[in-house]
């Protein structure tokens, strides 16, 4: 079969996986459609952002990295979002006397059907209508606009089918469930880059980044068209030449990325090599925790932490967002040392609903809990697992903010504020796990409460939080008194202090959870079991 009659068929199957997709159920189609609407709106929106640039004087800069962010956008969709589209899983090809060759151009061209690739067109339609002047801009124009779509797509299914492995498995799974974290990393990256251009004085500051991107495919095939116009014919040759080069190593790693795939068996079927080194790794930290339940319980959660999607998920978003968030101010030099606090607060939350994140197992712990000392001898390990993380991180995030602003003298006031606040969470959210426990849906990567919870996911969370502020009161009143009566010389002391009320007020609180827990184990139960 030829590739004239194969592509046909590909195309033809993409749309039916499609067509059937929606006839699954009337919201499926609902969220399509919406998704459409809202993503030719904002095609159009930015093509007419990207026309009425015609003529300034960076329009070349703007519309070469936004085609460079475009390109990124492309390699890491398929990571982050697997199950987007089912033809991005070369591995149900496997079985079709197929050839490699013809195959990746079908596929190539069954890929230009979808609402990435239109958005993708008017982007780069509108990037050479801002930069072409001329016949030549407009003749080189053409071939960019097909060479960045091209090189995109390819992009794509380049990086999808050499990593199909990790997306078919748990793992795989596990990055998509991280895609938030991504998101909300790159929002603060956008809001930093930006901030950096308004203080250099606007779109001037981009030249230099421009300069370098412009030689990078497929934003090379962009910047042909605007030297082109400015009539460096070979420049526009050379830039075209490394977009098509590109194009074609794309194409050939794709290529052997089927062949491999088809006949190869899979890796993960056979016993890894490091699996005993791994082993004997977590047995030496494992000896290193207390004995009996205490050490138990440490070690199921830590696993928790390291295992289960929807809780790798919170932890690994709460470590990056409470790195983020101070170390950022403190760059653009508008930041505190005391934002490293906000470290000890994204981590603290990780002790609420601690009853809720063992979903529908959580009846076998409770089959081990008979009495007020197993109950607290449970929040406990959980509290001491959290602190195996959390501490060393708040130092860390605080030793970062210090030497970021210079300010070493207050690293002793700000890590006694951090421990209170953090021992005052993990008293609140023992307290809240006892009093409001809610269920985490598992069948959903992106829905964190059951449906009819969420009022008490909202108190458990946020009245929580302002308990642990008020907790808190006695150490930043201290803290306070001692700035405004001019003590510096005794702000060392919030250290102990405040590591000393962290340590007091986290065991009150499970003492007090204890007992509601120990009482309210069938309440408990129905409530983590509704997802």
């Amino acid at each position: 079969m030829n590739t004239a009659s194969l592509a046909p068929i590909f195309v033809r199957l993409k749309l039916s996986l499609l067509r059937n997709g929606l006839r699954q159920s009337s919201g499926r189609k609902a969220a399509y459609i919406s998704s459409i609407v809202v993503t030719l709106l904002f095609a159009a929106l930015q093509l007419i952002g990207l026309i009425a640039l015609r003529g300034n004087d960076h329009a070349a800069s703007v519309v070469v990295l936004l085609t460079a962010v475009l390109a990124l956008g492309w390699a890491v969709m398929p990571l982050f979002f697997p199950s987007g589209d089912e033809t991005l899983d070369p591995t149900r090809l496997v079985m079709l006397p197929l050839r490699p060759q013809p195959l990746v151009r079908a596929l190539l061209v069954a890929s230009l059907v979808g609402i990435g690739p239109l958005f993708t067109l008017c982007l780069a339609v509108g990037s050479a209508i801002a930069l072409a002047h001329g016949a030549a801009g407009v003749l080189v124009s053409v071939l960019a606009i097909v060479l960045t779509l091209l090189v995109c797509v390819a992009l794509a299914r380049a990086v999808a089918a050499a990593n199909i492995r990790l997306l078919t498995s748990r793992k795989g799974r596990d990055l998509a469930v991280l895609s938030g974290l991504v998101i909300a990393v790159g929002i603060q990256v956008v809001n930093f880059g930006a901030q950096r251009i308004g203080d250099a004085g606007g779109l001037s500051a981009l030249e230099p980044v421009a300069g370098i991107v412009r030689w990078l495919p497929p934003a090379s095939a962009i910047g042909a068209v605007d030297s082109a116009s400015q009539g460096s014919y070979a420049v526009a040759a050379g830039q075209l030449a490394l977009s098509a080069v590109a194009l074609f190593a794309l194409l050939w790693s794709w290529q052997r990325s089927l062949t491999k795939l088809m006949t190869t068996p899979d890796g993960s079927t056979l016993a890894a090599a490091s699996e005993p080194t791994r082993k004997e790794a977590a047995s030496s930290f494992h000896r290193l925790l207390p004995e009996g339940r205490t050490g138990t319980v440490m070690q199921r959660s830590l696993r928790y932490v390291w295992r289960d999607p929807k809780t790798k998920a919170a932890w690994v978003t709460a470590l990056a967002i409470g790195l983020i968030v101070p170390l950022f101010n403190a760059l653009q030099g508008t930041g505190s040392v005391y934002f490293a606090c906000f470290a000890a607060g994204m981590l603290g939350i990780q002790m609420y609903n601690q009853f809720g994140q063992d979903t529908s197992a959580f009846w076998m712990v409770a089959l081990t809990i008979s009495s007020t000392k197993d109950a607290y001898t449970e929040l406990r390990a959980r509290a001491l697992a959290l602190l195996v993380i959390t501490l060393p991180y708040t130092a860390l995030v605080s030793c970062l903010t210090a030497a970021v602003l210079g300010d070493w003298q207050a690293l002793p006031e700000v890590l006694g504020l951090s421990f209170a606040l953090l021992g005052a969470m993990l008293a609140t959210g023992a307290v809240a796990s006892a009093r409001f426990p809610y269920s985490i849906p598992q069948d959903s990567a992106y829905k964190n409460v059951a449906p009819g919870q969420g009022g008490l996911a909202w108190i458990s969370i946020f009245g929580g939080m302002i308990s642990a502020a008020v907790l808190c009161a006695p150490v930043i009143a201290l803290t306070i008194w001692l700035h405004a009566s001019n003590s510096q010389s005794a702000l060392w002391l919030l250290l102990p202090l405040g590591t000393a009320y962290g340590v007091l007020i986290g065991w009150a609180g499970v003492r007090v959870a204890a007992p509601q827990t120990a009482r309210r184990l069938p309440e408990i139960l129905t409530a983590v079991s509704k997802g």
